[in-house]
């Protein structure tokens, strides 16, 4: 197989629903914990938008037997120079089975807990949490992520939140999550003063803390 990243293509809405559906009925029946993440939680839980791709998180010992699973079902593994996913590909929808995200963020226990079953389009999926979303959008937007930020602050705006809960998973990266939640203050989302006051002194007094 030649060495060369696959390249996203446009598909009808439904074979991309085909090849969801597919996927997560591939992990269900190989009875392996996972979430969906990417363009299709932003779009759960915040302000519409379409993807390509299909994003599905899973534990890190998890990551080869679920692309061992989908490449059972005819999904391809596609090689890739990253050290945090790995490829899968069918009918031209690219399915990325994440096992790291930026931060070293990881589906643990306690993000499995916190799991929310969704309606997206007719299917049930399993999505990873909003405020653990809200945090990887805030840790991993760059300038050449710009939507990130947006989808974040679109989670803020459109969904209900454990703020106890995100204050507390917001550890790993509290200032880029502070400067979000401030920045959705400013444009008149709910968003408590208290867990900016908890973030604001994790970080600059942390004896507070």
């Amino acid at each position: 197989m030649a060495n060369v990243e696959f390249e996203r293509q446009e598909v009808s809405e439904d074979v991309f629903m085909r090849v969801l559906a597919e996927a997560t009925q591939c992990l269900e029946d190989a009875s392996l914990q996972y979430a969906l993440m990417g363009g299709i939680a932003s779009a759960a839980f915040g302000r519409p938008r379409w993807t390509l791709d299909v994003d599905i998180f899973v534990r890190p010992q998890d990551a080869r037997r679920a692309v061992e699973a989908l490449a059972a079902r005819d999904f391809e593994p596609h090689p890739t120079q990253h050290n945090w996913l790995m490829k899968t590909v069918k009918e031209s929808v690219l399915v990325d089975v994440i096992f790291t995200a930026k931060g070293g963020i990881y589906l643990d226990d306690e993000m499995l807990r916190h799991l929310r079953q969704v309606d997206f389009k007719g299917l049930k999926l399993k999505v990873v949490p909003p405020e653990d979303l809200v945090v990887m959008k805030a840790i991993a937007h760059d300038q050449d992520t710009p939507r990130y930020w947006h989808d974040a602050l679109g989670i803020v705006a459109n969904t209900e939140l454990d703020w106890e809960y995100l204050q507390k998973r917001a550890r790993v990266g509290p200032r880029r999550v502070l400067s979000l939640l401030l920045h959705a203050q400013s444009d008149d989302m709910i968003v408590p003063d208290e867990v900016i006051s908890h973030l604001y002194h994790s970080i600059y007094e942390p004896a507070r803390c």
